[in-house]
């Protein structure tokens, strides 16, 4: 059962590792392990998972919680109606950006704080574990449904900032944002919206929705330019990630996204800190610091982050993985979030989104590069000594920083993968430096194997 708990979520096959029976009893050790009296519940769109979040508040109920089923929702939505409702603590049934056949939980306490491997996650592991057949012997709790859409709506049209004149493709990905962001989209009369897959679909019936992976924007890049878009948007099943697709079709690197929507918020915050994680390039803490903010280096991971902006109380960070999280959703990670604020940018500058991204693309990026290894030790105690006169780090993995290149190599907190990103002030340098650690990793590892 331990493989269904992970660094940041809790995830399996459905039936075979994530089912009724389990959803049960890990909602029961979710109100045990935060004493909530009161919770919300909701749910993505993928077949299992209206019965998973009934079986989930059945668990809840037993331990005498009482239970607000909102219903088919993205994650987003579900931060924001723990944070609205003052709610104890929340479910999302969701298995986000993964196919149909897998299923989970994502868990949060009060103020849409979240359960993660480092908190909560392996107390309510060894719960589900010891105590499954524990008798309850309190009194149960109830259920109600009530939708918060309403209210969720008229806060996210709070933040779209003079409107102008866009026509822009969305890719829901057959995922729950449709619900969302139709309506959201609708209430602005300049906005021309050209939707695509935005009826909820568990089966994926067009293509997985996962932005990062290229031939899942393949449509989306097509219609862009086919409509003489302005911008292309893409969302994974859950809405908390996106991409953004220029005007010319070209898919806009996730790092630089983030250095985009800082402009946004220093405009309208001066000073205002921003946190970047460390795999991003050179160009983004050079934007920030340009326009007077305060660029903070963050290492990989949605607990990591969102702790940190609540310690920095940054205004917004943007994360390699398509997660772009902001102060103003209450630190959460919110991708309908992220499309207003790159509208609002094309607003402000009233250019092509390749213009306000050719002066950030100076550098050469590896991308990241996942490699099975057997001998992880040994492979970074190596890379370690042979570039020990770069300036080193360990907030995140192994960082090597020098005047013309870095890179950073950091096992996977997800998978059983190290991973290695590397940026140069060239496209040869890119080349030759990657090439160079990857000889060095075959050395120390002849086993190492480069996924595609």
């Amino acid at each position: 059962m331990g493989t269904i708990f992970k660094a940041y979520d809790i995830r399996g096959r459905y039936p075979e590792e994530v089912n009724e029976g389990i959803a049960f009893r890990i909602g029961a050790a979710f109100v045990r392990l935060l004493g909530a009296k009161r919770i919300v519940i909701g749910y993505d769109m993928r077949l299992s998972s209206p019965a998973l979040a009934d079986a989930f508040a059945e668990g809840s109920m037993a331990e005498g919680a009482q239970v607000v089923n909102i219903g088919m929702v993205t994650t987003p939505q579900l931060y924001f109606a723990i944070q609205d409702g003052s709610f104890e603590g929340g479910a999302m049934v969701t298995a986000s950006h993964l196919p149909g056949e897998s299923n989970g939980f994502k868990l949060c306490r009060e103020k849409a704080i979240p359960l993660s491997g480092a908190s909560g996650l392996p107390a309510i592991e060894r719960m589900v574990g010891e105590e499954a057949d524990r008798p309850v012997g309190r009194t149960p709790g109830g259920c109600v449904t009530k939708s918060v859409l309403p209210a969720y709506l008229d806060r996210l049209k709070t933040f779209v900032e003079n409107p102008s004149s866009i026509k822009m493709v969305i890719d829901g990905g057959n995922g729950a944002i449709g619900p969302e962001v139709l309506p959201l989209t609708r209430q602005f009369p300049s906005w021309n919206v050209v939707p695509m897959y935005m009826e909820p679909d568990g089966r994926f019936p067009h293509h997985v929705a996962n932005p990062l992976i290229e031939k899942n924007t393949e449509d989306l890049r097509a219609m862009v330019v086919k409509e003489k878009a302005d911008i292309g948007i893409a969302f994974d099943g859950d809405a908390d990630r996106c991409g953004f697709i220029d005007e010319k079709g070209t898919k806009i690197p996730e790092d630089l996204v983030t250095a985009l929507i800082a402009q946004v918020y220093l405009a309208r915050v001066p000073g205002a800190t921003i946190l970047y994680d460390l795999r991003s390039s050179r160009s983004v803490p050079e934007i920030i610091t340009a326009l007077g903010g305060h660029a903070v280096r963050s290492r990989v991971g949605h607990a990591f982050i969102k702790a940190g902006m609540r310690e920095k109380d940054a205004v917004f960070a943007g994360e390699l993985s398509g997660h772009f999280y902001f102060r103003d959703a209450g630190f959460t990670d919110n991708a309908i979030f992220a499309m207003v604020q790159m509208l609002n940018l094309l607003s402000l500058k009233k250019t092509p989104v390749s213009s306000l991204i050719a002066p950030l693309k100076k550098y050469s990026a590896t991308g990241e590069i996942n490699m099975e290894v057997q001998k992880g030790e040994a492979v970074f105690a190596e890379l370690e000594k042979r570039y020990g006169d770069g300036r080193l780090d360990h907030l995140d993995g192994l960082s090597a920083d020098y005047d013309s290149w870095w890179f950073n190599l950091r096992a996977s907190n997800t998978e059983p993968l190290i991973r290695l990103n590397l940026e140069a002030a060239s496209r040869d340098e890119m080349e030759s430096r990657k090439e160079e650690i990857l000889a060095i990793v075959r050395r120390i590892d002849p086993g190492a194997h480069v996924l595609a």
